[in-house]
């Protein structure tokens, strides 16, 4: 753990590597030129796009794909634990020292660049060493300026839920923006799947297609249905019970669908992917601690889960799987700035009988807990504010049988998940 703060260390610090978002290809595309265009030895290259469900899509596409026996490099964000689950290369992830050693090399370019960028470009100057079946990148905020849009010819392009998650980044601040941003400037010469998304902005992103050559796949290709508390993945051809394990919300069933309908264009067979759901769970997301130092200082009666969920969307989901939930609901609040912590907490009006909001442990970023106290109370929440996350669970924790729910930040549940 500590090489990996190290690292963030070094990079926060670095006087080439900015830690301010400044969208733009140019600095990349020099610095891939530099390298040699390591990028081009990339062969089908998958990128996932979008607001909401990128890495659980990534996620499973990537099981079933190896499920499969055939190799795949993934590019996430952010890491959760360790910046090594940034840089899967086939079977395993990327050393400390070899994230290290390529940062080097990349300081020798001497291009000013960002953070983001010089981690995108560890992954391509790796990733190009391994004969890997597929290589897929998960996009970081928006499309048409990201550091992982430099590939001419990718094999698959998917889009997820759009929302708007991203309007801090525009100019003018509008959901018509960030569907342009994400679909406006797609490959003509791909194959383009598009996930569930509301009338509103299925409507737009098909605008925006209209002229598009690739071959498009609309969420009307397959359907989510439930029969007997049930679901199940359905489209022309095939039928398949998500006989998964660790997936909870709609919205992450939707996301294993898509996963599926890819999966399935890619020639994995449907008994492959039927194995391989039951194996399938989400750091960060959804997830339950069921052991570790956490679960052990808890009451027998009491139940933790956590969750990165941060976007308004993303708050539609959770409320909606907790409302199903007959069992008292405790939160604790984390969240970074950027975001609109007022209209992201009035999703769980109903739900939780008490909040205890905390900072995010080494995030410069983090909002004060005290500031989310402050929204919390405005919207008639029950709250409390704490220094940290032990103090916050020492404020919940009792012999009353409940569920805790650890929610607003994938940063925060990393630090969650490091001290489990």
């Amino acid at each position: 753990m500590s090489q990996s703060i190290n690292l963030y260390k070094q990079l926060a610090n670095h006087k080439l590597f900015s830690k301010s978002v400044n969208f733009g290809l140019k600095r990349i595309k020099l610095a891939l030129s530099l390298l040699g265009n390591p990028e081009k030895k990339l062969k089908n290259v998958i990128s996932v796009i979008g607001e909401s469900g990128k890495f659980t899509t990534l996620f499973s596409l990537k099981s079933f794909i190896e499920a499969n026996n055939q190799k795949v490099t993934t590019h996430i964000s952010p890491s959760l634990k360790d910046i090594r689950e940034r840089f899967y290369m086939g079977g395993k992830y990327l050393s400390h020292k070899e994230i290290g050693k390529t940062i080097k090399q990349i300081e020798k370019l001497n291009i000013p660049l960002t953070v983001f960028e010089c981690l995108t470009l560890v992954y391509i100057i790796n990733a190009s060493k391994i004969n890997a079946d597929y290589n897929i990148q998960e996009t970081g905020a928006l499309w048409r300026l990201d550091s992982n849009n430099i590939h001419d010819f990718p094999k698959l392009q998917i889009c997820t839920n759009i929302n708007k998650q991203h309007l801090n980044f525009l100019k003018r601040k509008t959901l018509d923006e960030v569907i342009k941003e994400d679909v406006g400037y797609l490959s003509y010469f791909t194959d383009i799947y598009i996930g569930k998304q509301s009338k509103h902005i299925l409507r737009k992103i098909k605008v925006h297609l209209k002229n598009n050559k690739s071959k498009i796949t609309y969420p009307n290709a397959w359907r989510l249905t439930k029969k007997n508390g049930k679901y199940y993945y359905q489209d022309r051809k095939f039928k398949i019970k998500l006989n998964t394990k660790n997936v909870y919300s709609k919205g992450m069933f939707e996301n294993v669908c898509l996963a599926i309908k890819v999966a399935l264009d890619l020639n994995v067979d449907k008994k492959t992917i039927q194995k391989t759901l039951p194996s399938l769970s989400f750091e960060g997301r959804f997830q339950y601690l069921k052991k570790g130092k956490i679960k052990n200082k808890l009451h027998r009666n009491e139940i933790i889960m956590i969750d990165g969920a941060h976007a308004t969307a993303d708050a539609q989901n959770l409320a909606s799987y907790l409302k199903n939930l007959k069992i008292h609901k405790y939160g604790i609040w984390a969240m970074t700035k950027n975001k609109d912590p007022d209209l992201f907490i009035k999703q769980f009006k109903g739900i939780f009988k008490k909040i205890v909001t905390m900072p995010i442990e080494n995030e410069f970023n983090s909002v004060p807990a005290n500031e989310l106290y402050k929204v919390a109370t405005k919207n008639k929440f029950k709250a409390e504010k704490s220094d940290n996350f032990t103090e916050a669970l020492k404020k919940i924790s009792s012999d009353e049988k409940k569920l805790i729910v650890c929610f607003g930040s994938l940063y925060n549940c990393g630090n969650i998940l490091n001290k489990n």
